[in-house]
């Protein structure tokens, strides 16, 4: 079982920059697949960064290609999401969250099901 709590959500101005922390607790394999999703109101969840640690692999979605940065603490069982450059079309709830399997491909819409969520961050981008 693995609990994960995200932190570091907000409300700044365009072009901003937020860092978001996802805690993981429970067994975490490096080779796990982490993510982060996010969602507004009466739209599907996004994906919108993964990351596999061992390759130190990552993949974005192409709207926060340049401006998000995914990463990974192993030792401390950590995901992060750099975020600059904020825009209005970012404000969302953002979700980590983890699949458990060693043989995950950290592709955008590339795994299916994810074992794992967090609560969420709610964070706001004003112009």
């Amino acid at each position: 079982q693995v609990h994960l709590v995200e932190s570091g959500g907000g409300s700044v101005q365009a072009g901003a920059s937020l860092r978001l922390s996802c805690a993981a607790s429970g067994f975490m394999d490096s080779m796990y697949c982490m993510a982060w999703f996010r969602q507004t109101p009466g739209k599907e969840r996004e994906e919108v960064a993964v990351i596999k640690d061992g390759r130190d692999s990552t993949d974005y979605d192409d709207s926060v290609k340049g401006r998000f940065t995914i990463s990974r603490d192993t030792a401390k069982n950590m995901l992060y999401l750099e975020m600059s450059a904020l825009k209005p079309e970012d404000t969302a709830m953002y979700y980590c969250a983890v699949r458990e399997s060693i043989y995950c491909v950290a592709r955008i819409g590339e795994i299916s099901t994810f074992n794992y969520w967090g609560q969420g961050t709610q964070v706001t981008v004003s112009s």
